[in-house]
């Protein structure tokens, strides 16, 4: 496998066009940031290091980059922020003397893929016979709608050696409008060689609209060196979406849900229809489960073999079900355990609880968890019976095979025995009267 040492995400800047107070890159697409998912793309392909370029809310960047990625994961401060080709020179001093080959990423893409990434770094291992004659790779891509991205300049057929090879790359804001009827755009995903992209951005100059710095002009540099740079299209273009606006938010979103819904159902979950269902990163559904309309399941749940979920069922954080449970219609659930073969199917709310096996949790159940400060547990053991419209004020315990009538309200600290009925508001063991 062609594999880069290096690794740097461009993550420093405000992303305005979001109209929002966060940082473009710590927005969230199915359960996890922007960031996360390039994160992982960077991973993917065994680096090194990976450089993160931080800026613009740069420690809750930062934090998020050094969670859960490992010691090769580095973050480099640009500041101010004056162009990609800024970023790359604030890495300079941790790229080293010869940093190998550089792979650049943005902390907008998430949808890239492995696959890809290492088309890309292939396509610039083959551009010279030993690292120093090598030029460059960049990834490209012909949607359907351009908006914003530069235009890919190529050799034209017939001229000489290398034709169609990349010689330069304009960003929209400073091209005609013959340039701007170009189809091939730049996605301003990169393979450079390092001590090339070393040399090339302290050559950089700002004499454009932006007055910035541009990493694209490095591309025009190696052409004038006699460097070959190839372009490789990306066979999906839903790949190339990056995101700008919570317009292109929501579109990669659908396609992240997608993918991962795809890879649920292919591992043996029935998902009825994947249009009206939302399932997080990070959830794990076992073989044989249902998961039927309009259902939300959030990152950190967990659920067994051959139980069902919704229609109009919301799991949160923390959630198990266990193997043949059941969670049903406009149910929440959050921190809670559903035991083996266990049902909640109507109307309830399931917060902190733990609930045993073969429990039968009644219509219009509510877990009342929360008192006002603090959060707390409640305990329903096996093959116990929760009658409709029952609360359970935490903390609360229900034994092995007791039952609430239909309306109790358990108060808290109670202790339902094993066997036992309670029923009332507030809820009494049910007295059995005796003939005389």
């Amino acid at each position: 496998m062609t594999r880069p040492e290096t690794v740097v995400i461009l993550a420093a800047g405000h992303g305005t066009r979001m109209r929002s107070g966060a940082a473009k890159v710590l927005h969230s697409a199915c359960g996890r940031t922007l960031l996360e998912w390039v994160l992982d793309q960077a991973v993917a392909l065994d680096p090194e290091r990976i450089l993160v370029v931080v800026g613009h809310q740069a420690e809750q960047v930062r934090a998020v980059a050094l969670t859960g990625h490992g010691k090769r994961v580095r973050c480099v401060l640009q500041e101010p922020q004056r162009g990609t080709g800024h970023a790359i020179q604030c890495c300079l001093s941790e790229l080293g003397e010869d940093p190998g080959t550089v792979v650049v990423l943005y902390g907008d893409m998430p949808l890239l893929t492995p696959e890809s990434l290492l088309r890309l770094c292939a396509a610039q291992a083959a551009t010279g016979a030993t690292p120093a004659q090598r030029g460059a790779a960049i990834l490209t891509a012909r949607p359907r709608d351009a908006r914003g991205f530069g235009r890919v300049m190529r050799r034209a057929p017939g001229t000489r050696a290398g034709d169609g090879d990349v010689v330069g790359i304009i960003e929209e804001r400073d091209a005609t409008e013959e340039v701007r009827g170009v189809r091939e755009v730049n996605l301003g995903v990169y393979a450079f060689g390092g001590l090339d992209l070393i040399g090339l951005a302290l050559e950089l100059q700002s004499h454009n609209a932006q007055n910035e710095l541009y990493l694209t002009d490095v591309i025009a540099k190696l052409v004038a060196r006699g460097k070959k740079v190839v372009g490789v299209v990306l066979e999906d273009e839903r790949e190339a979406i990056g995101v700008n606006t919570l317009v292109h938010l929501s579109e990669a979103r659908q396609e992240l849900q997608m993918r991962i819904l795809e890879r649920h159902m292919l591992a043996g979950v029935h998902v009825e229809d994947p249009r009206t269902t939302f399932v997080d990163h990070g959830v794990a559904i076992g073989e044989g489960t249902r998961v039927l309309p309009c259902t939300v399941i959030r990152s950190g749940v967990t659920i067994g073999k051959h139980c069902e979920v919704g229609p109009f069922a919301h799991l949160r954080q923390g959630t198990v079900l266990e193997d043949g449970a059941e969670v049903g219609n406009f149910t929440e659930a959050k921190q809670s355990r559903l035991g083996a073969g266990s049902k909640a199917k109507h109307l309830s709310y399931l917060g902190d609880a733990d609930i045993g096996a073969r429990v039968n949790i009644g219509a219009g159940t509510i877990f009342a968890n929360y008192d006002g400060k603090a959060k707390h547990k409640s305990h329903v053991a096996d093959k116990s019976f929760v009658g409709s419209g029952t609360i359970l004020v935490a903390p609360a315990s229900v034994g092995e095979g007791a039952t609430t009538g239909a309306g109790a309200v358990v108060t808290r600290g109670s202790d339902i025995p094993a066997g036992a009925t309670w029923i009332g508001v507030p809820a009494r063991p049910l007295v059995k009267k005796t003939k005389v």
